[in-house]
């Protein structure tokens, strides 16, 4: 029997979208307020979802102890009150929320071994949320 587990995380985090390899202007155009020079700031809301069989004696598809501890150590503690535009891995890449979310399933998948990762969800505003269930192409 196989269920799923979705389980959701709070952080604040600030950025700002812009390219090197674009004008000022096209910067501008693509990104509109979100170019400001001094960056903005999101409440983010992550939700990710695990699946596999439950466990007969526990009940559990896993135990939450070990997906929280996971998270808060690897995501939370690395994204939460950070500048993303300094981050290695927004070097090259535009800090938008699509590739934050690529970046924190990536980290989830290599590191959780006790549930399988079926989706990570963020949710940047009221009306923008994104999700990311991975690629069969390596990402560039």
């Amino acid at each position: 029997m196989k269920a799923h587990l979705s389980r959701r995380y709070l952080f604040s985090a600030s950025h700002r979208l812009h390219s090197d390899a674009m004008s000022v202007d096209e910067n501008r155009s693509t990104y509109g307020k979100c170019n400001n020079p001094y960056g903005h700031g999101h409440n983010y809301r992550l939700e990710v979802t695990v699946s596999g069989p439950v466990d007969a004696s526990t009940g559990m598809v896993c135990n939450l102890v070990d997906l929280d501890g996971f998270v808060e150590r690897e995501v939370l503690s690395r994204y939460d009150l950070e500048n993303l535009n300094t981050l290695k891995e927004f070097a090259e890449n535009v800090p938008t929320t699509e590739n934050l979310c690529v970046e924190i399933f990536e980290i989830l998948q290599r590191g959780f071994p006790h549930a399988h990762l079926e989706k990570v969800r963020l949710e940047e505003t009221m009306m923008n949320s994104f999700e990311y269930a991975g690629s069969a192409e390596p990402r560039k």
